[in-house]
């Protein structure tokens, strides 16, 4: 079943028949209109059905499943008083901490308990969350399976069931974790509500074909289409110098708030972060090799304000939701080309206008080739005046033409691959020092002498 892909008229939140509690604190925090996945998406959860839907990020996409997974928490009685009413997987445990933050924030007036399980954490901790009976579950797949194996919760009565970014999870590898999921919260009322970065994915189309039941499809606009609210730009650079430069130019031309400088490595976030520093910039540096605990407080004194360059790995690429962001720097490329779509969007969120910028190097010339069949636009590149590149790209390969072969000379060819593989022998170790004959020539020994 499909769905119109836009709505004509702006919607209000106060039209949807929200619960008061959600219309409040809507209003408190000034949000008037629903964005168009918003306006899609909450009338047809809210109904119960089932639903697929992709939307470019930073669309609103969080609270277009939030909101009606909390209204019918708040409205609808429950069908099992110990289990938990709603779940929602996140891919990352950064995704999933900005997904609770949105839960608590709508919860904080209402009677509903929330927890969120991520790995990293500590496992004895969140069986004890889990005891409280919490109405609400912000979890990655792979933890909340460990959790299911332990028997620490019981999916038996789950009313709803949400995937977010499920095409990042399938890629991830945790397919087996959300089908455990999925067989232990398999009944007739269980609604379920899947969101992707596409529609195309044909794991995707897979796994909801085995998890969902008729559902409504809604795409807002595509995943790799242009966002309107960020200027995009591309520059060439020779090599890891060249980059210097155009960072420390942009950094000081541009009127940036705060910036997110993505990197290829672990260890070029840290030293990058290192040369910002003695450059008067307050940076921080983020990968996957922190511990959890230092990953949340790096990315809260970010959100904080407390620093204006965050240096990081695709960690961070997703989950993070901070409208003070208003330059996206790819120092490197990624090598996914799906991620640049993610992390071009952490600014220019929420109607807010922001920038990304590109450094294309020789290392980055196959990720930028593939970027370009990924976005199918013409990517046109800039340059800084008395920083410009020598390189400016690769010629493709020229693929050589294979040569005709007569009847002949494939009878003579095929004769002479079986000659070859009559007369091969496996190779004889001829290693004295692994007892193995040294020679092919028998030993003549000495005879018996009489005494």
């Amino acid at each position: 079943m499909n769905h119109p892909s836009a709505h004509d008229q702006t919607v209000h939140f106060q039209s949807m028949g929200l619960d008061y509690r959600l219309l409040k604190t809507i209003n408190h925090l000034g949000f008037t209109h629903a964005t168009s996945i918003q306006q899609q998406a909450v009338p047809i959860a809210m109904h119960g059905k089932d639903l697929i839907a992709s939307s470019k990020t930073g669309s609103g996409k969080t609270l277009a499943y939030v909101l009606p997974a909390l209204n019918r928490c708040l409205t609808q009685k429950a069908l099992s008083r110990r289990d938990p009413r709603v779940l929602i997987l996140a891919p990352t445990r950064e995704l999933a901490r900005q997904v609770y933050a949105q839960v608590r924030l709508f919860t904080s007036n209402t009677a509903l308990k929330s927890t969120c399980i991520v790995g990293g954490d500590n496992f004895n901790d969140q069986v004890k969350a889990l005891q409280r009976q919490p109405h609400i579950i912000v979890a990655t797949a792979g933890r909340l399976a460990d959790h299911l194996e332990h028997r620490s919760v019981f999916l038996n009565g789950l009313e709803l069931l949400i995937l977010d970014e499920a095409d990042r999870m399938l890629d991830l590898g945790f397919e087996a974790a959300l089908r455990r999921i999925h067989n232990c919260a398999d009944h007739k009322k269980r609604q379920t509500c899947l969101f992707s970065a596409t529609l195309d994915h044909a794991s995707v189309n897979l796994l909801a074909n085995e998890l969902l039941s008729d559902p409504v499809r809604i795409k807002i606009g595509e995943a790799a289409e242009k966002h309107q609210d960020i200027e995009q730009s591309f520059f060439f650079a020779d090599h890891y110098d060249h980059k210097i430069d155009l960072l420390a130019h942009h950094l000081k031309e541009l009127p940036i708030k705060q910036v997110m400088i993505f990197t290829a490595t672990r260890d070029h976030t840290e030293q990058l972060a290192q040369h910002l520093e003695q450059q008067g910039y307050r940076a921080l540096p983020l990968s996957g090799k922190l511990s959890q605990a230092k990953r949340h407080q790096i990315m809260d004194d970010f959100s904080r304000n407390k620093y204006q360059v965050l240096v990081t790995t695709d960690v961070a690429s997703r989950g993070l939701d901070i409208h003070t962001v208003s330059h996206v720097i790819n120092f490197d490329l990624p090598k996914h080309e799906e991620e640049y779509i993610h992390r071009v969007g952490r600014t220019g969120r929420a109607g807010q206008k922001g920038a990304a910028l590109s450094y294309i190097g020789p290392k980055d010339w196959d990720a930028f080739t593939r970027l370009k069949a990924l976005l199918e636009q013409a990517l046109e590149m800039s340059v800084v005046a008395g920083l410009e590149a020598q390189f400016s790209g690769f010629k493709p390969r020229k693929q050589k033409k294979a040569k005709a072969v007569s009847g002949s000379d494939k009878k003579t060819k095929a004769a002479i691959g079986q000659s070859s593989k009559k007369k091969s022998k496996k190779p004889r170790n001829k290693d004295f020092y692994l007892a193995q004959d040294a020679g092919e020539a028998p030993v003549k020994r000495k005879p018996k002498t009489s005494d």
